[in-house]
């Protein structure tokens, strides 16, 4: 019995703590953005205008203090076409981010996951306005899986972890 209610007493803990758990957004913000396009006015006279893009993303994190975390998305879109560019939208999408009650680990798991998911829709929508009103057709940015990306980072850190060490 007494080990029943001490083992009780220990899922009550763990279930307390895990309710203990919060994300707070803070604040999201523009940190910096920029638009280039080099080929004006030229490229408004194209024919069959039909460009290529590159989507690239990245992640930073920094700790303001014990729970308080800067995330930064940085969201860079290129359009070329007959390897001329076309444009150069960048963008570093940020959110104050306030993250209590989870493990270390976990905690990386929200700054990689969570947290760039939350930014992503601002960024879209930065991103859309700096190219239409750049004079350029709205690009579509597709959904992505921030917390996938952050798995497989994390797996290509371990392995290359690991080669180190062989």
């Amino acid at each position: 019995m007494a080990e029943e209610n001490k083992s009780n007493g220990q899922a009550g803990a763990q279930q307390q703590s895990q309710s203990n758990k919060t994300i707070n957004i803070q604040r999201i913000y523009v940190k910096d953005f920029s638009f280039e396009s080099p080929q004006s006015p030229d490229v408004f006279t194209w024919q069959d205008f039909g460009p290529q893009f590159n989507l690239n993303l990245a992640t930073r994190t920094k700790q303001i203090n014990d729970d308080l975390w800067e995330v930064i998305l940085e969201v860079t879109v290129e359009a070329t076409q007959n390897e001329k560019a076309v444009f150069l939208a960048e963008l570093q999408q940020a959110g104050l981010f306030l993250v209590q009650g989870f493990s270390p680990e976990e905690v990386g798991s929200v700054l990689g996951g969570f947290c760039p998911a939350q930014l992503y829709p601002y960024a879209r929508e930065v991103i859309t306005g700096m190219v239409v009103n750049g004079g350029f057709p709205a690009p579509q940015l597709q959904p992505v899986n921030f917390d996938q990306l952050y798995m497989r980072q994390r797996q290509e850190q371990q392995q290359q972890a690991s080669q180190e060490q062989a």
